[in-house]
């Protein structure tokens, strides 16, 4: 959907749903009991590298992005968003939030940012601007392999995951319950926040990306990202941007 249709309305609805999201993972992230698969990865790199997670997810952006090119995938102002406000908004979560100690707390910081992940997929999905750079990557790759968007999300994801993994990235039952729970919670939530156009008949509206479709799904076809933009869970998709 086009940003020129009432874009005082959706705009703010992106850009504070991607921040929200942002900060959903910096909670994940010092709750240490595991972060979603595209985290791992950026954990990961950030440990090798002089650069901070946000930065890494931004970079990671960028090169999804540039795999759009054979998939004939565009890009949208929702697709930069994601990339930009995403970095910004994790690292300026991880700068204020302190590291935790103590099984219950980091458990709370665990629950807290699942919560607020699948609340932050609602809520971008909702504005309906387009997908983030993983969740384009991920929905081009099935429309041009013909495999579902489910098992082309769950490679990739499983890809990442093990990379990150490799390469030092904190994985853990915070990454199971991630799977299981973001999915669903999000579904739930996203007719809330799901804009209607004008144009378009009463009933529940059908975000342009689905938060699940292809990954924590909303994509140009529609997938979160989740990271976060998304990535929710493998396996639950919502119907209807990257995280």
């Amino acid at each position: 959907m086009p940003l020129a249709e009432r874009p005082l309305r959706r705009l703010p609805q992106l850009l504070f749903g991607l921040a929200l999201y942002g900060f959903s993972l910096a909670l994940l992230v010092r709750a240490s009991l595991g972060v979603n698969p595209w985290s791992v990865l950026y954990d990961g790199l950030a440990k090798q590298t002089p650069l901070s997670f946000g930065a890494i997810s931004a970079v990671v952006g960028v090169l999804a992005l540039l795999g759009w090119i054979p998939l004939r995938q565009r890009p949208t102002f929702g697709t930069f968003a994601n990339i930009a406000v995403l970095a910004l908004s994790s690292d300026l979560g991880l700068l204020v939030l302190p590291p935790c100690r103590g099984l219950a707390a980091r458990s709370a910081l665990l629950a807290a940012g699942i919560a607020v992940n699948a609340l932050a997929i609602a809520v971008y999905v909702g504005a309906r601007l387009g997908p983030g750079p993983r969740d384009g990557l991920m929905t081009g790759a099935a429309a041009v392999t013909g495999r579902s968007i489910r098992s082309v999300r769950t490679l990739i994801e499983l890809t990442v995951l093990t990379a990150g993994w490799l390469l030092g990235g904190r994985a853990g039952v915070g990454t199971v319950l991630y799977a299981l729970a973001v999915g669903p919670a999000a579904q739930l939530l996203l007719p809330r926040f799901a804009y209607r156009g004008a144009a378009e008949p009463a009933g529940p509206a059908a975000p342009d990306c689905p938060p699940g479709a292809a990954g924590g799904g909303r994509p140009g076809s529609g997938a979160v990202e989740v990271g976060q933009v998304g990535a929710v869970g493998a396996g639950r998709e919502v119907a209807g941007p990257g995280a």
